[in-house]
């Protein structure tokens, strides 16, 4: 009667076991489980506060040619801004003592270090700038190079079976430059990060004719692989309202480009084809208040 009783305990610990393993590292269900004794689910409920789990493989990006998850965990990670808020801010040797160090699409170094400093851990990359970090090959996949590129685009140009266009880019990029740390967003994973866009903002990313910017894939891909988040150069979702505001370029190294706010503005209200990016930046407001998140050069303020 003992043994029965040991043998039926055992195997509900081997059958919890397994559940809790299958719901945090399973793409779907986009939820992690809750602390025990939390009550119910918070309204964050796919970004609630959590211990921080170190060293797990990201399975919703994979290596090009292997298909290997992304294993890179930190435990401070500064995400530099494209925006030209960085201009004049002098905060490269502050950025560079971070242990990583990430950047979006194709913003340089090169001529900006004072300001934006000069290592990369890593990149997020849209399948749109591909083809410009590609104008450059040896300096963004050559040896010496250890940055890891995280490419993220629809399905239409990041398939397999030889018609991604952007795919055979990167596929061929890899070839070229078999040391290059290249990996791919996968279907399951654009399709979480469209998920999160509907339930933080009600609306669905397609019917709504929004494009989600490489600063939101950057960001739930830090929240996932960094323990504290340290942003530099993004402005909120209040701040070209604001008087007395500083007017930048869009990007730090296109000084001739649209100022940002009225580049904000454009997208905002642009009926189709758009980045929300102050939509975006009032969700991201929403996710500091859960998570160590700060922000730098401007700094935000929470009520």
């Amino acid at each position: 009667m003992l043994s029965r009783k040991l043998l039926i305990a055992t195997s509900l610990i081997v059958a919890v076991s397994l559940f809790v393993v299958v719901a945090n590292y399973s793409e779907k269900p986009y939820f992690r489980l809750q602390p025990m004794f939390r009550q119910g689910f918070s309204s964050h409920w796919m970004f609630s506060k959590q211990p921080y789990k170190g060293f797990k493989p990201h399975l919703g990006y994979v290596s090009i040619p292997k298909q290997e998850p992304l294993k890179l965990h930190c435990e401070l990670c500064s995400i530099v801004s494209s925006s030209g808020q960085m201009l004049g801010q002098a905060a490269g040797v502050q950025i560079d003592r971070s242990p990583c160090i990430w950047r979006m699409n194709n913003a340089p170094t090169s001529g900006f270090e004072h300001d934006v400093g000069h290592r990369t851990t890593l990149r997020v990359v849209s399948h749109t700038s591909v083809p410009l970090l590609l104008q450059k090959p040896h300096y963004f996949f050559g040896q010496g190079n250890n940055t890891v590129y995280v490419v993220w685009g629809p399905l239409r140009n990041m398939r397999k079976d030889g018609k991604g266009i952007v795919y055979n880019m990167l596929r061929q990029a890899a070839v070229n430059y078999p040391q290059a740390r290249i990996y791919v967003t996968t279907e399951d994973r654009m399709n979480y990060c469209d998920m999160i866009f509907k339930k933080e903002t009600g609306k669905d990313r397609i019917q709504s004719g929004s494009y989600l910017s490489t600063g939101w894939f950057t960001l739930i891909l830090a929240m996932d692989m960094c323990k504290e988040i340290h942003i530099y150069g993004m402005i909120n979702d209040t701040y070209c309202k604001t008087e007395g505001i500083r007017k930048v370029p869009y990007h730090y190294y296109e000084p001739g480009s649209r100022d940002e706010c009225s580049e904000y503005m454009l997208h905002e209200s642009a009926p189709y084809g758009g980045h929300r990016f102050i939509t975006e930046k009032a969700v991201f407001a929403k996710w500091a208040k859960t998570h160590e998140i700060k922000f730098f050069n401007p700094s935000w303020q929470f009520s």
